[in-house]
């Protein structure tokens, strides 16, 4: 592993904080539509608890799929590494 200027440690950086903080954002809102039916429907018991942890499990698995999403890419654009949507040579 090669040493990384100064510039690139404050990209990647940058890049996991966009990418935490969109996945936040991203989970919150998918919490909250997979939620909904909770109070619209006067739910209780069961399957309100049911419908949250439902909810919680979408929201995870959007928060891991968008945080992984946004590093991907920015590993693949990196400067020096192939394109993994362009041409092949």
């Amino acid at each position: 592993m090669g040493t990384r200027s100064q510039a690139r440690r404050d990209a990647i950086t940058v890049e996991i904080g966009y990418a935490l903080v969109t996945a936040v954002f991203l989970a919150g809102v998918l919490f909250c539509l997979a939620a909904a039916p909770v109070p619209v429907f006067d739910l209780e018991g069961s399957a309100a608890r049911g419908t949250l942890i439902a909810a919680g499990a979408v929201a995870g698995l959007g928060f891991a799929f968008r945080t992984a999403r946004v590093l991907w890419r920015f590993d693949a654009a990196t400067p020096g590494r192939p394109d993994p949507g362009g041409p092949e040579h």
